[in-house]
Order: structure tokens, then sequence, then C-alpha cells
């Protein structure tokens, strides 16, 4: 299928995707990192988006490669992990052709995902870097306020977190929360016995991107 292709149809789906359940997945890629790191934290997301912002997102998110044609059935993909990532130039221009067409990503570093992510994304987007987004962006200040942008969830370098964004005539099209690990924040208790108040924090700012993405 060309480019052209894929684009005409990506685009067709994700116009279409307000009139079908809402439904977001978690991105599969290859190279060896843990793509599949976190596995109760989107669900839990979910959860509270549903239960406190009136969504009505599908409670089962689904797993969808990079490469695949199925990426343009999803608003919103998320994409976590340790380690390293590879897209190959089919991969890269399907992302790229996905985020044109008017999807997200949210990348979370899980630790030690930033220099595979910066690299890979250059492959998607060559013509842009990312930006740290200033306190005030919109997606810091939507029904949960941030004045002091994203909240710290683990400790990973003794750094502050920082939210970058990658854009697209003007729309905000990736969102790399870095130096906080939302998706830790957003997994059940159990799995890191993080505070009541942490893990608060960090579905609050998780259902702000949410929120930015499906009201754009």
């Amino acid at each position: 299928m060309t480019y052209k292709k894929t684009f005409i149809i990506s685009f067709i789906l994700l116009c279409a995707y307000p009139l079908i359940a809402q439904q977001i997945a978690l991105l599969q890629y290859r190279g060896g990192g843990d793509w599949y790191a976190n596995p109760t934290s989107l669900k839990n997301l979910i959860i509270f988006c549903n239960q406190n912002l009136g969504m009505t997102l599908n409670t089962k998110y689904e797993i969808v490669e990079v490469g695949s044609v199925d990426l343009y059935r999803y608003p919103f993909v998320h994409l976590t992990g340790h380690g390293n990532v590879v897209f190959s130039e089919a991969e890269a221009q399907n992302l790229r052709n996905f985020l044109i067409a008017g999807g997200f990503l949210h990348i979370d570093d899980n630790y030690g995902l930033d220099p595979f992510i910066r690299r890979e994304m250059k492959k998607v987007f060559p013509e842009f870097d990312f930006v740290e987004l200033p306190y005030n962006h919109p997606i810091f200040h939507q029904k949960y306020s941030f004045p002091n942008g994203l909240p710290k969830i683990h400790e990973h370098d003794n750094k502050p977190p920082q939210g970058f964004g990658i854009f697209w005539e003007g729309r905000l099209v990736c969102f790399y929360s870095y130096e906080t690990d939302l998706g830790d924040g957003w997994e059940d208790y159990a799995v890191h016995k993080d505070s009541e108040a942490t893990r608060t924090k960090a579905l609050q700012m998780g259902a702000n991107i949410l929120m930015h993405v499906f009201t754009k």
C-alpha cells in the first residue's frame, strides 16, 4: 500500500472515531525495550477518566504495532519502556502519517528510554526536535491544574520532570513526559506502593493528557 493511500485511510478512520466507542492503545515496538511495562497502568487511567471526566472510553485497551494499519483505529496511543526502541523506515513513516492525520502519541519514559526514543522520533519527524512545553500550556490546565508542570512521581536521576512536545502545523501531536514516570503512578497500588496522593497526581495528569486529546 502506498503512503498516499495509507494516509487517506488513516484520515478517514481518525475522522470516524467520535462515532464509535473511543478506545486507546499501547504501542508495541522492536529493539528489545519492554514496551509491555506497567501492565495495569492504562486500565487504571481509563477507569479514572471514565469516573472523573465523564468519558466513555472502552475499558479494554488494545496493543498495536508501530507499522500496523490498525494504528489508525486509535486517536491516542501510549508508548513506554526502559530500554531500546527501533523503528524501521516504514514504521517511522506509518507513525508520521498517523500523527499528521490527527492521531496522538504519548511517550512516558519509564527510565532509560530517553536516548533511544529521541533518536527514533527523529526518523518520524526529521525536521523537528522535541521542545519543552511551558507551564501555561493547556495540557497542564485541563480539569486539573498543574501550575508547575508535570508532577514528580518516581525519582530517577534527581532531575526535575519535564514535558516535551512535537507540533505539526500548530497542533501538539506527541507529548513526551520525562523524569516523572506517570505510568508507574497509574499502576495498581501493590506494584510500587506509591501513596494515594502520588497516584492521584499521576492519574490527574494522565487525565489531562487524554482530555486535551479528545477535546481538540
